[in-house]
């Protein structure tokens, strides 16, 4: 029997008990007067692109799984999908998961004996800009590390491909010759036939009426069936494949979903001489896509004023909306233009139909922490026939293994705040805004305008009074750097004038954020060298406060740690360690500090407890990941333990610098010295402030790699705190530093960033952090440790160096001797190295075990955009290799 994450229902009765299945030479599903099954080891709801692929890789490793379709196959959003499919995302782990479609679509034929319906007529990306012939450049680059083949086109090269096409309305193309299209309900039928083959069972015409919902022992309602009008199938599993109705299913469970329906538009034009056999088109400067359908042209796009709908009728099977040429005319301008033929060609028909659109445009899967046993796999933004293969193929993977073999946090629910999801009006926003700028070019340091300041720390305001540029971060506002003399605030969101509202008057975030539109370096470059500098040369404050801040208490809280984390946890209060949370995969689900306390005086920062307990801060980006994690595998081994999140009661300032010290001396009596509060260790400090001493806790620990202190601060005293800090420190040259020279400091002293050079897809032993697993004990994902220690590495961490100042940002394609053997995960510029410097994982071409004397040796290049450039590959980053600064040690 597969193994459930939590408490798990089928230790209550025999999951193969009154079992009724399809032959394997069955042609047809049962309709009506169903015979269920009594139970099922995974139930899917929903009889889609999403469920059918779920229910194909599920059944393929042998699980016992049901689809429940309450009308036919395909009848949601699925039978009217354009169905195109492209090999290339500014992602690798999305080119990852395109890929495993792809290669499903390509051999699934030989597996079922039916046509999925998939033609590869390839694919060509149209430029209108040298930006955005840089971005396919970069699209080209990552390719190349995963075997896709792609060509750069002039606007000649390209109309040999496509004669139709006005070469001079266009800078030039990417083409890609292994994109294709599929048709859903042949790739639908062969996924359910092959799965039926394999066990599972297709109820159509069977209709979900509840989810029977249970209490657990020690934590969240958990599934046990699925009630339908033919019975109730018991089950701890259950998949949420509803497309567009995904929010309405499970929403009375309490259970929020960040989903939009809105209205997405083709046509199909009548037949027109040339376009037989021809690639599928996508135009991302006209936000228009053309697909090839026998002898007519399928033309589909984005508009700035998509129709958003509350919900869809639960009828609404097979239906379609008539179609609104005023939102479509934009569309079918920007074809008229690329290809004039098009424009007289006529319209043969028009679909229209809706669409599960979310905040960023990225599927909603994986495990919900706020009922255990439910999985989501819906939200498809209308990409659901080019994921569904790797993404069905991954939520399996989820449900059987507790994990991922891909790093899928971007597409986990986990990634927004419960908070988020209960709030529609940010939810449509936000998903406006990513639908209407689908097809802009994904630069590295873009930010959202709609949905702003939803969550704002306690030192917000002053944020804004030193003109703080500010970044938004699972709906936190954080400052990315600092302007000098002048502000730009987040405006209120205008929607792009559409709905009756007024473009926004206050351009100036706008236009800050403008400076980073190009591959090139910042127009802030400068900017956030002299945080930087200051960092490294003097002093500065970093506002943490949208850290994940945690406790862990209870009677079993140092059991619990001991199981948790990587580290040795068994430590004298106040000690603070760094250590990661792995899955039982060994991967990287969290890297946190870890700091053992006692009890305190009854405030956030330094609580009451019967017994010592453990304060646990988190990346801020990923904390409600970082949270549900951490209490689902004290769950699974039923520990007396609680987690208490206490983020938002607490601020937190960073003094960072050779004068950190000097500075926080002046507010307080207490003995600062290493010899009292060395590196990694924390205390509860006294700080002198107008209205009277108070308390806070400081944590020694540096992001950065310099001399410096975190200041936890209650809430009500956050601005004093903020105040009195920056006045003691007004002497010594004290500025504010945002994220962005944070990011730099830390990528160039080779500390991780959590989702791009550490992910739960890598191992601490492969990122070079086999310093925080001990060899004694156990601990969650030790014994895949424990194997990668004895038998080695298929890759491993490495940093490099660029002689050449140009900019990297993550990508780019990793060279030894001529040969692909990796790729950047994170590029920054090291301002005191003076150089840029990256961080990316290395694989032996020949696929041996990896080790430090392949990396030693070797002529390395960084392809930047299809040109090589020589770099050093180091197996630690070159600054301050010795960690003098951090103990206060400065030449």
């Amino acid at each position: 029997m597969i193994r459930f994450r939590g408490y798990s229902l089928a230790k209550k009765f025999s999951l193969s008990a009154v079992s009724q299945r399809f032959s394997s030479t069955s042609t047809s599903y049962e309709r009506k007067n169903h015979i269920l099954p009594y139970s099922a080891d995974v139930v899917i709801i929903g009889g889609g692109s999403a469920g059918c692929h779920a229910l194909y890789h599920l059944t393929k490793r042998g699980i016992k799984a049901v689809l429940v379709e309450r009308s036919k196959i395909t009848s949601g959003t699925t039978w009217h999908t354009a169905g195109l499919v492209w090999r290339l995302r500014p992602n690798d782990v999305e080119i990852q998961l395109l890929a495993s479609s792809r290669n499903l679509l390509l051999s699934l034929e030989s597996e079922s004996g039916l046509d999925p319906g998939f033609i590869m007529n390839g694919g060509i990306f149209i430029a209108h800009s040298d930006v955005r012939m840089d971005e396919y450049r970069r699209l080209a680059t990552i390719g190349k590390c995963f075997d896709v083949e792609s060509h750069i086109l002039d606007p000649h090269e390209t109309k040999k491909l496509f004669p139709l096409l006005d070469e001079k309305a266009f800078t030039g193309a990417l083409y890609s010759p292994g994109d294709g299209v599929v048709d859903p309900a042949m790739l639908c039928t062969a996924l359910t036939r092959q799965a039926v083959k394999n066990g599972g069972q297709v109820f159509e015409e069977c209709p979900v009426l509840d989810l029977e919902v249970g209490q657990g022992f020690l934590g969240p309602q958990d599934i046990r069936g699925v009630v339908t009008p033919y019975g109730t199938i018991k089950t701890n599993t259950v998949i949420n494949a509803t497309g567009v109705w995904g929010r309405d299913v499970i929403e009375k469970y309490g259970v929020n979903l960040p989903l939009v329906p809105m209205r997405h538009a083709y046509i199909v034009s009548e037949p027109m001489d040339g376009v037989k056999g021809r690639p599928n088109i996508r135009d991302h400067d006209f936000s228009v896509y053309f697909r090839i359908q026998g002898e007519s042209i399928c033309l589909g796009g984005y508009e700035n004023c998509p129709i958003l709908l509350d919900k869809v009728p639960a009828d609404f099977q097979f239906g379609l909306y008539d179609l609104d040429w005023t939102v479509f005319e934009s569309n079918y301008q920007g074809a008229a233009l690329l290809c004039p033929p098009f424009e007289s060609a006529g319209v043969k028909s028009t679909i229209c139909g809706p669409e599960s659109f979310t905040p960023d445009h990225k599927p909603l899967m994986g495990w919900d922490p706020r009922l255990d046993g439910l999985f989501h796999t819906c939200g498809y933004n209308s990409a659901g026939m080019m994921l569904g293969g790797g993404c069905g193929e991954q939520v399996a993977e989820w449900i059987i293994n507790g994990s991922p073999s891909l790093h899928m946090f971007p597409y986990s629910i986990t990634r927004f705040l419960p908070k988020q999801t209960r709030d529609h009006n940010w939810a449509r926003e936000r998903s406006h805004e990513s639908y209407a700028k689908n097809y802009s070019i994904v630069f590295p340091y873009d930010q959202p305008m709609a949905g702003r300041n939803f969550l704002q720390d306690p030192f917000h305001r002053q944020m804004i009074q030193y003109f703080a540029v500010m970044e938004e971060k699972q709906g936190w506002e954080r400052p990315g750097y600092f302007l000098t003399d002048s502000s730009a605030k987040v405006p209120l969101y205008d929607w792009y004038g559409n709905y009756g509202h007024s473009k926004a008057l206050d351009s100036s975030y706008e236009e800050q954020l403008k400076k980073d539109y190009h591959f090139g370096f910042s127009e802030n470059h400068d900017l956030i060298e002299e945080e930087a500098t200051a960092c490294r040369n003097n002093v500065v404050v970093f506002n943490l406060s949208y850290f994940c801040k945690i406790y862990l208490t209870g009677r079993d809280a140092d059991k619990a740690a001991e199981y948790l984390f990587t580290g040795d946890t068994a430590k004298p209060i106040n000690k603070t360690i760094y250590t990661c949370a792995l899955n039982d995969r060994g991967g990287v689900e969290a890297d946190v500090t870890v700091s053992i306390i006692d009890s305190g005086i009854g405030e956030p920062h330094a609580p009451i407890l019967k017994r010592p307990g453990y304060y646990i801060v988190a990346g801020g980006a990923s904390a409600y990941h970082s949270v549900s994690h951490l209490k689902m595998a004290i769950l699974d081994k039923a520990f007396r333990a609680q987690i208490t999140d206490v983020t938002r009661d607490l601020g937190v300032l960073s003094l960072q610098g050779r004068n950190s010290r000097d500075i926080l001396e002046k507010l307080t009596d207490y003995d600062l010295s290493n010899d009292n509060l060395p590196p990694n260790s924390t205390a509860i400090v006294k700080l002198k402030l107008p209205s009277g001493a108070q308390n806070v806790r400081v944590v020694r620990v540096s992001f950065v790699g310099e001399l410096g202190y975190e200041l936890h601060i209650p809430q009500a005293i956050c601005e004093q705190v903020f105040n009195a800090v920056m006045d003691a420190g007004a002497p010594l040259g004290l500025r504010n530093a945002g994220y962005r020279s944070l990011y730099s400091l830390s990528s160039e002293k080779g500390y991780h960033l959590w989702g791009f050079d550490l992910r739960s897809d890598d191992s601490p032993i492969e990122a070079n952090l086999g310093f925080t697993c001990r060899k004694t004990g156990n601990y969650k994902g030790k014994a895949a440790i424990d194997k990668q220690r004895a038998e080695g590495i298929q890759k491993k961490l490495a940093f490099f160096t660029l002689e050449e100042k140009i900019p990297v940002y993550g990508l780019e394609a990793i060279y030894r001797d001529g040969e692909v053997v990796g790729h950047l995960r994170r590029g920054e510029y090291g301002y005191t190295l003076g150089k840029p410097i990256g961080q990316g994982y290395v694989r032996k071409p020949s696929g041996e075990k990896m080790d430090d004397e392949f990396l030693k040796t070797g002529n390395y290049e960084i392809d930047i955009m299809g040109r090589r450039h020589k770099a050093t590959c180091h197996l630690r980053s070159p600054f301050d290799k010795k960690n003098a600064r951090i103990q206060g040690i400065y030449k």
